[in-house]
């Protein structure tokens, strides 16, 4: 039956998409959010709904069957304040999904603390060849797909990004414990989200609590090259691993070929096939093992599955050229924890081997923004040639004693021989690094979020050039 549903805070990327699914359930959908920048702007414009700009309980008026409530909403907020007074029924996104997609459908979620976004979209890129009516959210801008979502046939499976952030203000379970999965894939396992997660044991019993959902004839894809391998011993179902590592149940060699590097990929020690390498890291090809995994248990035969990846764009804000100048490359990259910016890094040497690195980072991420991986991210930062650090995000929410030390972390640089910098705003960070760019310089910007706007201001830059 149709209803009247209000998504406050709709101008998340999970909580776009989820609107886009109830307006494809026929449903009638407004939202509200805070003002809202591109390419968020676009995209709620794109809904063709009414959303209004700010949180008050005016915006409640229009008197929504259902509230659904984004996870950056909390108590003090006037639309929580008012759902709560009025006894206006309200749900997470996450429990909407569950009950009103993921119930009637074959769930699969990917989830890990790397890779899931890529992983997702490109599982749903092959999954689209054999069931055009797939089901899918992506928590993030998938080149290829018109949206980030899109609801499907309930006789096909939905393929859904698990985050093992918490749900909403009045939910602190993960998101993924919604989910429902028939398979559940773990691309990897790493302390992460400090902010809700105490340690690293505490985000692998999240993952140990998913497991307890899937049903005796579903499946657990476990990454074999790092510590997500660990939670095989959890799970109540078939297990199947996948990696670079000898006795994975899906492994992985490279094979050289005139043109370049494919992977031959065995199954249980039987010779399975070759696919092409369409993204460039071994991050990103344990993702395609992964994916192809995931394809291969769901009947789809080793040529689809080569060509499907062989033509897959990729997604925005993943290893993203968004600016040439002469000859000097800007890539965007997503990579906010130091395994994701070694990994970015590694693979930035292995598309454009003959380049300098340049690495610009903003720390920004809840556990980034701290000294939790102070020493981890002065490790991973040694792959570049030179690097620039931004401000801390929000630093003044941070007491000085837990906040990342940049100049311990840049002084660190510079004694192992590396030249490095920081700055405390983005246009002084600029007025730095201008002028010491080469010609063959790939500048590599690597944040979770706008780096105060500092692709718009590269841009302009050189606008008048």
């Amino acid at each position: 039956m149709a209803q009247r549903i209000h998504f406050s805070g709709i101008g998340g990327t999970a909580m776009l998409a989820g609107a886009r699914l109830a307006i494809e359930a026929g449903h009638e959908v407004r939202g509200s959010d805070g003002v809202l920048y591109p390419p968020a702007s676009h995209m709620v414009a794109s809904l063709g709904v009414p959303v209004y700009t700010g949180y008050d309980a005016a915006n409640l008026a229009w008197n929504p069957d259902l509230v659904i409530i984004g996870n950056a909403l909390s108590r003090g907020n006037p639309e929580v304040e008012h759902i709560l007074s009025r006894k206006i029924p309200y749900a997470s996104l996450a429990e909407w999904l569950k009950r009103h997609v993921l119930l009637q459908r074959q769930s699969i979620v990917l989830s890990g603390t790397h890779g899931k976004t890529t992983t997702t979209a490109l599982t749903a890129h092959i999954l689209k060849q054999r069931f055009p009516g797939l089901g899918y959210l992506i928590g993030g801008e998938a080149l290829g797909f018109e949206h980030s979502s899109y609801l499907g046939s309930p006789s096909a499976p939905f393929v859904i990004e698990g985050d093992e952030y918490d749900t909403a203000f009045f939910d602190k379970r993960a998101k993924f414990l919604h989910y429902l999965p028939d398979i559940a894939l773990v691309t990897s396992l790493e302390f992460d989200h400090g902010d809700i997660y105490r340690d690293l044991e505490e985000i692998e019993t999240a993952f140990q609590r998913m497991f307890r959902q899937i049903p005796q004839e579903g499946l657990v894809l476990l990454c074999a090259d790092n510590h997500a391998r660990t939670l095989a011993s959890h799970a109540f179902s078939p297990v199947e691993s996948y990696g670079f590592s000898y006795g994975a149940d899906w492994f992985a060699t490279y094979v050289k070929l005139p043109d370049g590097f494919q992977l031959e990929v065995s199954y249980k020690g039987k010779t399975w096939g070759r696919v092409p390498l369409s993204l460039a890291g071994k991050h990103n090809h344990q993702n395609i093992l992964a994916a192809l995994a995931i394809a291969v248990t769901l009947g789809m035969p080793q040529k689809a599955i080569a060509q499907a990846i062989a033509a897959f764009p990729g997604v925005r804000r993943r290893m993203e050229v968004f600016l040439q100048h002469d000859d000097i490359i800007f890539v965007d990259d997503f990579a906010h924890h130091p395994t994701a910016i070694r990994g970015s890094l590694e693979a930035a040497q292995s598309r454009w081997p003959d380049r300098r690195i340049v690495a610009l980072i903003e720390p920004r991420s809840n556990t980034m923004v701290t000294r939790r991986f102070q020493k981890e991210l002065f490790q991973s930062l040694q792959l570049a040639d030179l690097v620039f650090l931004g401000p801390v995000h929000r630093s003044e929410r941070i007491p000085e004693a837990e906040r990342l030390d940049r100049y311990g972390l840049i002084h660190s640089l510079v004694n192992y021989g590396k030249e490095a910098y920081y700055d405390e705003d983005v246009p002084a960070l600029l007025d730095r690094l201008l002028p010491v760019l080469q010609n063959g310089d790939l500048v590599l910007i690597m944040s979770n979020g706008a780096f105060g706007g500092i692709y718009g201001l590269l841009k302009e830059r050189f606008a008048g050039e």
